[in-house]
């Protein structure tokens, strides 16, 4: 179990990463379909999307505050959701298109991750 969630924490760093450096420094596209939430919104979430992406993975494997990583799982779990609601607001067509169904998925994704950090499998602190 594990290693199913090392590899899921893995790549949804980068997912994470990727998805947060095109809203903090791409954001004009974004900006220009979703009006109403301003530049420096997405600016915002898209470095919280890259903290919480790099977070996923150095705290566990360094084992070095590894509650971290539950906790940054839990935080990109509600922030994905709330993107999800926002791109559902501008369509809910089952399209591979719609960025609603994208982050649905890696909000589910990263819900499990966190379950699992928090109850199923915790990665424990190297002892001082």
């Amino acid at each position: 179990m594990n290693i199913v969630f090392w590899s899921l924490q893995a790549v949804l760093a980068l997912l994470f990463l990727a998805g947060g450096s095109y809203k903090a420094f791409s954001f004009q596209q974004l900006a220009s379909q979703f009006s109403e939430v301003p530049h420096g919104v997405w600016q915002a979430l898209g470095f919280l999307e890259m903290a919480g992406g790099v977070l996923l993975i150095v705290p566990a494997a360094l084992k070095w505050m590894p509650g971290l990583t539950a906790h940054a799982a839990a935080v990109l779990t509600l922030e994905t959701f709330a993107l999800a609601a926002l791109y559902a607001r501008h369509s809910t067509k089952m399209t591979p298109e719609n960025p609603m169904i994208w982050a649905l998925v890696m909000g589910v994704l990263v819900a499990f991750v966190a379950y699992g950090r928090y109850v199923l499998k915790p990665v424990v602190s190297v002892a001082a």
